[in-house]
């Protein structure tokens, strides 16, 4: 499969223009197309010459994504249901600003992404791998999720050639009409088991020459693969992590998270002090309550020493209710009351109102709803 250019790093481009004898500025000009302009054809780039661009039409694709449905709801969070060029479908979800959200000031706003086709972990209470694990997202699939939004969201730019950039790499681009400020991958998959593919892809958004987003305002959440918790750890961009938790306890999580038979709360532990010791950075544990299942008071103690063993904060999530699946959200006074008791053993702690609640925000569902929606067509 031809490799797309919203894959390569500068450093990658550049070494491609180098060796069709091309001089080094083209690599900036294109970079500017691609991530301040967000172009979505060769052709857009009107001042690289036609024969440059014919050279990049032969040697790299150009995949965007296919808006299927797009959902907003009344807190004006955005779901994006996307098709993917083998028909393959996947989500986004824009979040605005809120206080609970990892603490980010109000005028931001955050992008949720998708990193697999599915989900092959099996978590019950979600709804991402109820059609199976179908396959990873390419880098560039996780990097045009950001691209596609913005594009949306903002204003037609006007029909203008950009000024030639002499850039190398590292050199910032400056980055007009930004729209996602903070990203946080805990979309469709288990991020984590796409560990190449994500990290490439973070880089790119990273860059002041891709995205310009803050190392420290990218999110990866886990459900628990503790070696490349450990992997992550070691890695030289400053990452913030999450853990979906959602028990705390190995008899709570073996009855609602697979992952845990193979890497128990020991393991998981063990990987979250080695990340926290070499990034110094504080962790979340995400908690999704679900009633009758992991909302007890019994859960407030062990959750407490894990969350002190890490030094971590808890985001605590009211389940969102999916079709077909028999779990359901506590009552508002039993989170109250979670909340109040993890507080008590003074552990920091939020209770977070599902943003997008209306609008089938959890994990896959408006995917799940959209293809059993198709196969039913087919069958009638």
């Amino acid at each position: 499969m031809v490799r797309d250019i919203k894959s390569l790093s500068a450093e990658d481009l550049q070494a491609q223009f180098r060796s069709w004898n091309q001089p080094a500025y083209r690599a900036g000009q294109v970079l500017e197309w691609l991530y301040v302009h967000r172009v979505t054809n060769w052709d857009a780039m009107t001042n690289l010459p036609k024969t440059v661009r014919e050279q990049l039409r032969a040697n790299f694709s150009l995949h965007t994504l296919e808006l299927v449905r797009k959902q907003g709801s009344r807190d004006t969070t955005q779901k994006f249901l996307w098709r993917l060029s083998d028909q393959s479908l996947i989500e986004s979800v824009l979040i605005p600003a809120n206080p609970a959200l990892y603490g980010e000031a109000s005028d931001r706003h955050t992008l949720c992404v998708s990193t697999q086709v599915g989900c092959a972990y099996g978590c019950k209470f979600c709804a991402s791998g109820l059609e199976g694990f179908k396959r990873n997202l390419r880098a560039d699939e996780i990097v045009e999720q950001v691209l596609a939004v913005e594009r949306g969201q903002a204003e037609e730019p006007k029909a203008r050639a950009p000024e030639t950039l002499e850039v190398e790499p590292g050199t910032p681009v400056a980055i007009a009409d930004r729209v996602v400020n903070n990203l946080v991958i805990m979309g469709m998959g288990e991020p984590l088991a796409n560990y190449d593919n994500l990290l490439q892809a973070l880089r790119i958004l990273n860059a002041p020459w891709g995205g310009g987003i803050g190392a420290r305002k990218i999110t990866i959440s886990t459900s628990g693969l503790a070696p490349q918790i450990r992997r992550l750890a070691d890695d030289p961009l400053q990452f913030r992590l999450a853990i979906s938790l959602h028990g705390a306890t190995d008899e709570t999580r073996n009855k609602i998270m697979p992952v845990n038979r193979k890497y128990p709360l020991s393991e998981l532990t063990a990987a979250g002090e080695y990340y926290q010791k070499r990034k110094e950075r504080m962790i979340t544990l995400e908690y999704i309550l679900i009633a009758g299942i992991n909302d007890g008071l019994d859960q407030i103690k062990p959750l407490a020493q894990l969350a002190h063993r890490l030094r971590a904060k808890v985001n605590l999530i009211p389940y969102n209710r999916v079709e077909g699946l028999e779990w359901e959200r506590p009552a508002e006074p039993v989170q109250e009351a979670f909340l109040a008791a993890l507080e008590k053993e003074k552990v920091t702690a939020t209770l977070r109102r599902e943003k997008g609640h209306d609008i089938d925000a959890a994990c896959g569902q408006l995917r799940l709803k959209t293809e059993r929606e198709l196969a039913s067509d087919r069958v009638d």
